[in-house]
């Protein structure tokens, strides 16, 4: 059998809203990888924040982080390739942020930074609690983000988090703009502002196509926004049913939801 490639999405997609991985999709996923396909993580998260599930899924393949922006091999703890924020983005773009009272995440190096703990942050850091210490993602607070962006090698991405989403997607658009930014919806509540062209089909097909596949040969799975470049580009692109139906639209299949064992089933009823 020529090997292929299952690209996953974590959050709403593989993991359930407790973020875990069912049993059935970990069954499922180990007897895809003995048929010879090739388990690929393609997610929002920085790498510091999928540890658990990595390891979960027993993977030797690189994952593709911050919505496409970079390609981290686990096994040799480095970036194989990415295309990060100017720091100059980055300061207009925190800026911008002060100027409009939205908070933001700012993904770079090896942690998360943060002026305020609020939203994502919280959010993520009530669930690093449940974790084994050396599984918990890196989050530092600091006074300044643009003082920061001065002194990280990489900025990967910013997630925006603010409960009036009406004035988040407004400041997304004006963002994308006027900054020529990549502004996608990762969750209900949280847009990713990354450096433009960066996308989770981008990333992938450069990977695909470095290992002599091609995009054909790809299964993607996913549930928002962000996903919809690789489900477009995939051969054949799975949409979750708990997905935004504008997301369901662009996908070849719509499964269950991520709460039922929908992965497992398209696997054991398409794959194998």
């Amino acid at each position: 059998m020529t090997s292929r490639v299952i690209a996953l999405d974590l959050d709403g997609t593989l993991l359930t809203p407790t973020k875990t991985i069912l049993p059935a999709s970990l069954e499922a996923l180990a007897r895809a990888k003995e048929a010879g396909y090739q388990i690929l993580i393609v997610t929002g998260r920085h790498h510091v924040a999928i540890h658990p599930f990595y390891q979960a899924l027993a993977l030797d393949t690189p994952a593709i982080c911050c919505n496409g922006t970079y390609l981290y091999d686990y096994q040799a703890k480095k970036v194989l390739e990415a295309d990060p924020m100017s720091v100059e983005k980055a300061h207009a773009l925190v800026r911008l942020l002060a100027e409009n009272q939205i908070h933001g995440l700012m993904y770079v190096d090896d942690t998360m930074m943060y002026e305020q703990a609020t939203g994502h942050v919280i959010r993520t850091q009530n669930w690093a609690q449940k974790l084994p210490e050396a599984q918990r993602p890196s989050f530092t607070q600091v006074s300044s983000l643009i003082q920061a962006a001065e002194e990280v090698k990489a900025v990967w991405k910013f997630a925006l988090t603010d409960e009036d989403t009406r004035k988040l997607n407004a400041f997304a658009n004006h963002a994308a703009e006027t900054l020529d930014l990549e502004c996608e919806w990762s969750w209900q509540d949280q847009v990713d502002i990354a450096r433009k062209g960066n996308s989770k089909g981008y990333r992938l097909t450069r990977w695909v196509e470095s290992q002599g596949f091609s995009m054909q040969d790809v299964i993607a799975f996913g549930d928002n926004f962000n996903d919809i470049s690789m489900l477009e580009a995939a051969g054949t692109g799975v949409a979750m049913g708990n997905a935004d139906d504008a997301v369901k639209a662009r996908a070849n299949v719509v499964i269950g939801e991520n709460t039922e064992n929908s992965i497992a089933d398209f696997i054991y009823s398409r794959l194998l």
